[in-house]
């Protein structure tokens, strides 16, 4: 049976953009690229909450092959996520390959054919021979579970699903939840509503933004040299990977790295609080730096000195009709919430029911035998299948080098498959467990093994207590076993099952 597609792509963010460039550089060509938004961009088309930009240097945070000279800024808006996106896809010849409104909400694996069937939400299916998953963490925003919610009679939004048209000058707003969004929209409404009331669970490790303008001199040296450009993306990723990622992995051997970020994060807290020691304790962590996701803030922490702003760290009992009640039975009224909550992350992966070899369920395996993967991306019992964000796959340091080493491992298991005229590929059991034994035996020197992990209500962790949102390694460790992993790793299989 000849399928639709050679190989299909779900998700056009930079996970699925990234791959329809490694396919096209690869020479493949029969692929398509679906997406259930109006575009593409991933999060950085969805996303459009004020302050919305990259928490990671714009150096870093982009491909490797495709420098981009025109950042406005040290760490640029959204906007320019969005824009530097659809520059790629237009430069690389993307576009005949996308395919928008395409939601999938299943898809199978036929033994028989060796191929996918992907079913889509408008009641069509696609066929693929080899499908890479990269729909991503961030897609389904997450609405917390609190009691009255729905209730609500005011306007009701959450960062994810942001709605310019929503005017929030002079109101009274009722924010919750304190991660990576709130750093960023707090500074940004703080000034413009009348009253702004924030509810944190769990406070967050926050550090300086040395967010600067990208100098016009500046911008034309990179456009002119990339070479220049690329000097200084090596310079920020070693000092994400020693600063952050080599003092998250090896927490054990080098317990004062740990230490040295968080003493450095209460020294920018003492500064930006002004002294008020109620605040900063309120505001401090009582977790370890690397066990929750951090941030870097721009005025974040110096918004909850204005007059107009409350930070409320008793627990919520419920939301009423007009406002939210805490545990100690204080209500405050609002004419507007806001949930800064995140997304579905591990719940969301994958995003929809995915039946491999014997009809056995995707996220049914994962959630009964614990999240695993051979090196981050395939599953056992899933052939012709690989992942860009699966689990125990994203290093810690830039996403887009673990989409660059991801890619480098599904096209070279497909360009094998390809070579030895195999319709199937999949890696053997064995091989499989082999990985994930590995991941696991490096957990207990990781700081996800400090008990006070346990408070930090970080999305890294699953139901079981595992750390499957990061993998305990570095992204130079992960790109070299990318490019250097046995492909007999993978049993590969021609028509009716023949060896190949």
């Amino acid at each position: 049976m000849t399928p639709d597609h050679e190989v299909l792509v779900i998700g056009a963010g930079f996970a699925g953009i990234g791959t329809g460039i490694g396919l096209r550089r690869a020479g493949i060509d029969g692929f398509a690229i679906i997406d259930q938004q109006d575009g593409a961009g991933g999060s950085w088309h969805t996303n459009r909450y004020p302050g919305i930009a990259v928490d990671i240097t714009s150096f870093s945070y982009s491909y490797a092959f495709e420098p981009f000279p025109s950042w406005s800024r040290i760490f640029p808006p959204g906007a320019e996520l969005k824009a530097y996106a659809d520059h790629c896809i237009d430069k690389y010849g993307l576009r005949p390959h996308l395919r928008f409104h395409a939601k999938v909400v299943r898809a199978e694996y036929s033994e028989q054919h060796h191929l996918w069937r992907v079913f889509l939400a408008d009641g069509a299916s696609l066929t693929a021979r080899f499908v890479v998953c990269a729909t991503g963490w961030l897609t389904e925003p997450k609405r917390p579970a609190i009691e009255g919610l729905d209730a609500f009679k005011g306007d009701v939004l959450h960062t994810a699903r942001w709605d310019p048209s929503l005017e929030l000058t002079g109101r009274s707003v009722g924010l919750i939840g304190t991660g990576a969004s709130a750093v960023q929209v707090i500074p940004e409404i703080a000034p413009r509503v009348e009253s702004l009331h924030v509810y944190q669970r769990t406070p967050i490790w926050v550090f300086p933004k040395p967010d600067f303008a990208v100098p016009e001199p500046v911008r034309r040296l990179f456009g002119a040299a990339p070479w220049t450009q690329r000097a200084i993306r090596l310079l920020t990723d070693t000092a994400t990977e020693a600063g952050f990622v080599i003092a998250m992995i090896h927490h054990r051997r080098f317990p004062f790295l740990v230490k040295a970020g968080e003493a450095a994060s209460r020294l920018y807290l003492r500064s930006q609080v002004k002294g008020d020691r109620e605040l900063m304790a309120k505001l401090t962590p009582a977790y370890r730096l690397g066990c929750k996701r951090p941030s870097f803030g721009k005025g974040y922490w110096r918004s909850f000195t204005r007059d107009n702003v409350r930070l409320v760290t008793e627990p919520i009992e419920r939301v009423t009709e007009t406002g939210v009640r805490t545990a100690d039975g204080a209500e405050q009224r609002f004419d507007v919430l806001v949930l800064a909550t995140g997304f579905q992350t591990l719940e969301n992966l994958p995003p929809f029911p995915v039946h491999g070899a014997g009809g056995r369920e995707l996220r049914e395996f994962w959630r009964t035998e614990r999240f695993q993967a051979y090196e981050g991306t395939s599953v056992k019992g899933f052939p012709n299948l690989w992942f860009i964000v699966g689990p125990y796959s994203f290093t810690g340091g830039s996403w887009f080098g673990m989409i660059d080493y991801q890619v480098t491992h599904a096209l070279r298991v497909i360009r094998e498959a390809r070579r030895r005229r195999a319709t199937q590929a999949v890696v053997r059991p064995e091989k499989h467990d082999r990985s994930f034994r590995e991941t696991l035996r490096r957990v207990p020197g990781t700081v996800f093994a400090h008990g006070s992990c346990r408070r930090s209500n970080s999305y890294y962790f699953d139901e079981r207590g595992d750390a499957p949102a990061v993998r305990p390694a570095s992204t130079y460790e992960a790109a070299w076993r990318a490019r250097h992993f046995d492909l007999d790793d993978y049993a590969y299989a021609g028509p009716l099952g023949r060896p190949a």
